[in-house]
């Protein structure tokens, strides 16, 4: 069971990329009714070729008439063929489209744009953050640990700004020559769908050109003109079922170039939501991810610095609390002990009692000593008191 085309028509498609798969090759014997020709049309047309079965039937085979009849049938659907052949022809010729790129030649616009992609790939990818080396370098200002490789980073990034402008031109610019592809394509489609029509009709037509003449062959060799009917089966019949295997050819190969065209449009459109994704998803993604990774190595920053002080602070406080403990140590066992050493106060006391003793003994000397002065004084006092009574005697005088 052949599946039916249907005219081409604008639908909406969700933002998911997803290549179509390859059209089936179509084969003669499907055509037709993959481009269906309403019940009505075809009694009308069914009617026509038994009426033209019948005409020519009265015609005498050596008659010009006979041989005009015939060669019509020899040009049936002659433009339609050609039109369909032209536009296969058109679409091959084309060196800016995708068919182009397909082809290997040209500037097809899907390779710009797949080549383009693949540039803003392997930018992104160089601008990974997890790719790069944002670990702790040297200082930038003194104080910012890990500043010069951030800083480097970000240059990259600003560097590469230019370069992915370019890059989102060049996709715009390749979107808008899928658009006219498809554009293109959309009004090509509509000229092949027409000409499917009529070459279906036609194929319609001929069949029942083949029909009617069967049927009219057995009914004169049945009554006994047998000359007649082989002039029928040589002259009338060979031309309509030749002509009815180009028509099908011919239509077969329609489909498939409509089949061509639908996938390419399918593939053009995927790319142009590829090329939205690339200008909204991917930048902003890109530029979300850069914006983190800096505020992540900014807070990395504030968390080593955190860490310093912690450390600090906790090595500051161990180191006062083992002052306080060697302190509080030592001050209880000075309270536990006197201020003096009993070996000192002891000693103290053998020196007062040494000065005391020595004391008395200078004292016990000297008493002696000074008995003595004290008779040797009475003595020379009273050798010296006449001298003295003699001296004032003579003053009052």
């Amino acid at each position: 069971m052949t599946t039916p085309l249907t005219p081409p028509t604008e639908t909406e498609t969700a933002l998911v990329l997803k290549a179509p798969d390859a059209p089936e090759i179509v084969v003669a014997e499907q055509a037709p009714g993959m481009v269906p020709v309403p019940v009505e049309r075809q009694a009308e047309i069914n009617r026509q070729a038994k009426e033209f079965i019948a005409e020519i039937a009265t015609v005498d085979a050596r008659s010009p008439e006979f041989t005009t009849k015939v060669d019509g049938i020899s040009k049936l659907a002659g433009s339609e063929m050609t039109n369909s052949s032209d536009a296969s022809s058109r679409m091959l010729e084309r060196s800016s489209t995708s068919v182009a790129g397909a082809k290997k030649n040209g500037n097809g616009a899907q390779a710009q744009v797949a080549g383009t992609l693949n540039d803003l790939r392997s930018t992104v990818e160089s601008l990974t953050p997890n790719n790069a080396d944002l670990g702790t370098g040297r200082k930038i200002l003194g104080f910012i640990p890990g500043g010069n490789k951030l800083a480097k980073y970000f240059q990259k990034y600003e560097s590469a700004q230019t370069q992915l402008d370019a890059i989102i031109k060049s996709l715009m610019a390749g979107q808008d020559e899928l658009l006219k592809d498809n554009a293109s394509l959309a009004g090509e489609k509509v000229k092949l769908w027409e000409t499917m029509q009529s070459l279906s009709e036609y194929a319609v037509f001929a069949k029942a050109l083949d029909e009617a003449c069967v049927e009219k062959i057995d009914a004169t060799r049945a009554s006994g003109q047998i000359e007649q009917a082989q002039k029928l089966e040589a002259d009338v019949l060979f031309p309509i079922r030749q002509r009815h295997q180009d028509i099908l050819t011919q239509l077969a190969v329609s489909v498939q170039g409509y089949l061509a065209m639908d996938l390419i449009r399918k593939n053009n459109l995927e790319l142009i939501k590829g090329v939205d994704r690339a200008r909204t998803t991917t930048i902003s993604a890109l530029r979300t991810a850069v914006i983190v990774a800096q505020a992540l190595a900014n807070q990395k920053m504030v968390l080593d610095q955190i860490d310093a002080i912690n450390t600090t602070t906790n090595n500051m406080i161990l180191k006062t609390s083992e002052m306080l403990k060697d302190q509080t140590v030592r001050i209880h066992q000075q309270a536990s002990t006197s201020g003096v050493s009993v070996e000192t106060l002891q000693k103290a006391f053998d020196n007062v009692f040494e000065t005391m003793d020595a004391i008395d003994t200078f004292r016990a000397s000297a008493a002696k000593n000074m008995e003595g002065t004290v008779h040797a004084l009475e003595d020379g006092l009273a050798k010296a008191k006449p001298y003295l009574e003699r001296s004032r005697q003579s003053e009052r005088e």
